[in-house]
């Protein structure tokens, strides 16, 4: 059960790099003519972090399903 709590730990400090390392976009940079007002394909390292924020966040969830649903069945 403790190892839960650590791969857990771990999996949350994860996605908590993903989501900082992403592109914020455009913020304030638009209202000073920054933004082009088009839509563009992710490509790269941009798409490698979209898809591991997705996959390390539904781990998170399951894991923390888990966390709670197996201390009920004890």
């Amino acid at each position: 059960m403790r190892i839960l709590l650590i791969v857990q730990a771990i999996v949350a400090l994860l996605l908590i790099v993903s989501i900082l390392l992403q592109n914020r976009g455009s913020g304030l940079g638009s209202t000073f003519g920054g933004d082009f007002g088009g839509y563009y394909t992710k490509r790269g390292m941009e798409k490698f972090l979209v898809y591991a924020t997705v996959i390390l966040a539904i781990i998170f969830f399951v894991l923390a399903v888990f966390n709670v649903w197996a201390p009920l069945n004890s």
